[in-house]
């Protein structure tokens, strides 16, 4: 009768750690980047130091969660400062009249042991397209203070910039595709 009430808890604090828990990420931990490609021959890396990102899932698996995603385009920063300052401009971000970057997600689909496919829609400059990323589950373990538990995850993706009304210039200057990388470690709420 001992076994099975361990068990009947153990079940129940398992459910009770993954019924609809909330994620938040751990910026101390977490980078959200692009890489574009400049003149057909280097590519230029740039990041966004301002952002947030929220997890929500019921399963232990992640293979229900739902992904949010906040990111300030004023922050932008690719170690250039004539560079960040035109990505600002309205040819470019258009910082001043769509100050933020969104990806919320609309499904995920498990595809191997940690591999998933995150569909969801991604807004910059008032414009919503879908996409698909490509998110690892980088790891599961508890933080070494609080004793919480932490996960930590990775995306990557590709999205066309002129989709979204990003830069007037020709894709021999500034590369049509543009690689998203999100990673970082959230923190269990």
């Amino acid at each position: 009768m001992k076994r099975i009430t361990l068990v009947a808890s153990a079940l129940l604090v398992s459910f009770a750690t993954f019924a609809q828990t909330t994620w938040k990420v751990d910026k101390a931990h977490a980078k959200l980047g692009f890489t574009v490609t400049h003149l057909l021959m280097s590519e230029v890396d740039g990041n966004f130091k301002t952002f947030d990102a929220t997890i929500t899932s019921s399963k232990e698996d992640f293979s229900d969660a739902s992904f949010e995603l906040t990111a300030d385009l004023a922050t932008a920063n690719t170690d250039n400062e004539g560079r960040d300052a035109h990505l600002k401009r309205a040819d470019m971000f258009d910082v001043a009249n769509h100050p933020t970057l969104t990806f919320k997600s609309t499904s995920i689909s498990k595809v191997a042991d940690k591999k998933y496919k995150l569909n969801g829609n991604l807004t910059i400059k008032g414009v919503t397209k879908p996409v698909s990323l490509d998110l690892t589950l980088t790891g599961v373990g508890k933080d070494g203070r609080t004793q919480k538990p932490k996960v930590g995850f990775k995306a990557v993706g590709t999205i066309k910039r002129t989709d979204f009304g990003v830069g007037g210039m020709p894709s021999a200057v500034v590369s049509e595709e543009v690689e998203l990388r999100a990673l970082g470690e959230f923190n269990q709420q």
